[in-house]
Formats: C-alpha cells, structure tokens, sequence
C-alpha cells in the first residue's frame, strides 16, 4: 500500500497561492504569482547550493552594485528582494517603483543590479532568490559610510600667556562609523581624550587637548585631523597659536668696532628688545651708581663720548611689556690710551726675529746640501817615491847616495781619496 507525502507548511502555503492565482483576476496574477514565489523560497535549502552574492560597501551618495550569481545554471528565475522583502527585480523586470534601482545585466547565471545615490536608510539585506527545485536563498549586506559632516575646531582662548596650559577641542559631527581624530602642533604628534556620542545611527566625535604653550609656539598650527573610511586624503582643520611672552633683551656694541674701549674713545651701545607685544619702553641704568653726565640716552641707544676710568662699572638695559621685564647687562672696562700698541709691536717684533731665523736655517740647509755634493764629485792626487836600491846599501852612506841617484829612475804612484 503506497503512502503520500503529505507537502510541510511552505510547500502549502504555495500550493494554495498557486491555486488562488488561477483563480484570480489578470491585475492581482502578477502579484500572487510573486508570493508564491517568495513563499517557495522560504522552503530549507539542501546540500549543492549554487547561488552566491558578495557584501556591499558604499559611501553615502555613490552607486552601489549588488550581483546575484549562479554557478550551475539550468534558467532558473532570479529575483532580488529588498530588506522589507519586495521583490526589486524579477528576472529583467521591476516591479518596485524605485528609480534609483538600474539593471546592469541580466542572464541565466547572473543578476546584477546598481542602487544610486546611496543614503543611510539604504542599509540592510538584500536577497537573491533561485527559483529551483528546492528553491536556494542568499543575501548580501549593504553597509552605508557617511564622513562627518563637519569638522570644528576651538581653543579656550584666542590669546595665551607663555607657561599657560589652554583648552583646544575638535568635534568631527554625524559619522558613521565613529570618526578617529588625531593632534598635530606644527609637525609633532599629540594625544587627546576623545568622547562618542550615538544619535540614529550616527556618531559624533569630539576630542580635547590641554597644552601647556611656550613663546616658540607662537605662530604654530595646532591641527586637528581626522580619519575615516569614507575620507580619502587628509581631512583636517587648524588654528593658529598666538602666545604673549616677555621680551628678550640683548646689547650690541656698534662703537668701537675692534672691541677695545682705551680713554679719550667713544663708546655706543644698542639695546634689542624682542616680545609680544612689543616692548614701548626700553630704559638704561648704571648699576650701583650714576649715569655719567657725558652720557647721551637716545632710544635703545647709549653714547659715552671721550670714556675715561671713572666710566668703569655696570650698564643695565631694561625693556618690559604686559607680560613681564627682562635685562641685559654690558661691563664696561676702560684701557689705557696706548693699550693695545706694546702688544702690537711686541707682535710686530716676534714676526720679524721669526722671519730672520728662518731664513737664516733655509741659507745653512742650502749650504750644506751645496758642500755635500762638491765633495762627492770631487777628487785630489798626491805623489810619493820610493828610492831603489836602498835596502841593498852596506851602510847608510851607500844608502843615501843611492837615494839621491836613484830618484830619475823612481816609479810614480798616484793614490786616490774621496
């Protein structure tokens, strides 16, 4: 006795919209042939599945392109489904009233669809669905980036005092995902303490650096720079640090131009102020004592014509602003009038003795060497006799006499010396 099978609650549920689309009017066919699809799709898959798809990411405003492909195709129906699940394309056609929805292409191995201008509400599943027996379902995730809407940038205070720590905050507004922001004052690197917000699905990001500013920062960007990844390049805002600090003080000697302050000279100094703001007033003192009355003050300059001993001591330039006061001291110490010329001529004299010595040495190297050579190319002669016969003399008579006569006939030797 044979048995039936009797169809589960899908294979039901489509059999009766099958039915019911027999039976319906020509307006409503199309609809109900679209259930009973989507119903059929519910039914569990089994093993050999054929149908694939791929996650989609896109930035908010460009195209996305979801593809339903198939790997075995025997010309099955393909259909792609929203995440409330209306059917977006049946085969080539599309029932949804969505014009941003285009279809790239279409055969019996693919469906390939472009969704433009891609807004956050865009997010969600998509599904492919393969009309075979059993019918196969996948489906594709569309993830929505959105950058920051704005980028801000605030420090507590326009105008810092050098050694003062000051409040800088960043706030990078609706992203999605939560924007990383980093520190920058001129080229180094800082860290700050960041803050999310989640409004909707969306996130804003602010950032709060405390720095404690110098006088070399003054000028210096302080960068505030985010990243995200729906940001390509740097997106970044900056300000610009405007610190007050004291002024720097230096003295320069424009007169006498050698350095050396003798009596009977003039001497003049320029004090050189540096701040922000702007030293208004530059001042000069004689520390422990008076200013001489010879003195001339002019501005930042200080003119002591015709200096004697009694000008000895300390000068002080002194310069201020808002911020604070700084000095500078000058030590004034008058020479002599002729100090300076002994140790020139005791100068000049040492140049000329080592001139002479050395002179006098490259002469004897000369000579030597001269003396040396004459005497190895040179050579002399002497002669000397020897008297025959002598040593065969009877007496020392005979032996002189012999001597004497035998000197015709003696034989000339010549000796060499080098």
């Amino acid at each position: 006795m044979a048995s039936a099978v009797l169809p589960s609650g899908p294979q039901c549920a489509a059999a009766a919209a099958a039915v019911a689309a027999a039976a319906a009017p020509p307006g409503l066919r199309l609809r109900l042939l679209l259930l009973l699809l989507s119903a059929a799709a519910l039914i569990p898959t089994g093993d050999g599945q054929n149908l694939f798809t791929k996650d989609v990411t896109v930035i908010e405003g460009e195209v996305a392109t979801i593809s339903c492909q198939v790997n075995k195709s025997d010309d099955s129906v393909i259909q792609l489904l929203n995440p409330n699940r209306q059917t977006i394309y049946f085969r080539d056609f599309r029932p949804l009233k969505d014009s941003r929805f285009q279809l790239l292409n279409f055969s019996s191995s693919e469906l390939k669809v472009s969704l433009t201008n891609v807004s956050i509400s865009d997010e969600g599943r998509y599904f492919c669905q393969l009309y075979t027996d059993p019918p196969q379902e996948s489906y594709t995730t569309i993830t929505v980036l959105v950058p920051p809407r704005n980028l801000m940038i605030d420090i507590q205070k326009d105008t810092a005092v050098e050694g003062e720590e000051i409040e800088v905050n960043c706030t990078a507004m609706a992203s999605k995902p939560a924007t990383t922001i980093r520190w920058f004052k001129g080229n180094k690197e800082l860290k700050g303490k960041s803050e999310v917000e989640e409004w909707s699905d969306m996130y804003t990001v602010t950032s709060q650096l405390m720095l404690k500013v110098h006088k070399e920062d003054d000028g210096v960007p302080v960068i505030c720079q985010v990243e995200h990844p729906a940001v390509t390049g740097n997106l970044q805002t900056q300000r610009y640090l405007e610190v007050q600090y004291k002024p720097q003080v230096h003295i320069q000697m424009t007169y006498p131009l050698q350095g050396l302050t003798r009596e009977g000279d003039a001497l003049e100094l320029t004090c050189e102020a540096i701040g922000k703001p702007q030293p208004v007033m530059v001042t000069w003192v004689r520390v422990d004592d008076e200013m001489p009355q010879h003195a001339v003050l002019s501005g930042p300059n200080l003119f002591i014509n015709n200096l004697n001993k009694t000008d000895n001591g300390t000068y002080r330039c002194e310069a201020s602003n808002i911020v604070g006061k700084a000095h500078s001291d000058y030590m004034l110490y008058v020479y002599d009038s002729r100090a300076g010329e002994e140790g020139a001529i005791r100068a000049v004299d040492h140049a000329v003795i080592g001139g002479v010595v050395a002179v006098v040495v490259f002469a004897m190297l000369c000579l030597l060497i001269i003396l040396g050579r004459y005497f190895a190319r040179h050579k002399g002669t002497y002669f000397t006799h020897e008297a025959k016969g002598a040593d065969d003399a009877a007496d020392a008579d005979t032996a002189i006499i012999n001597a004497e006569g035998g000197q015709n006939n003696s034989e000339e030797k010549k000796e060499y010396f080098i």
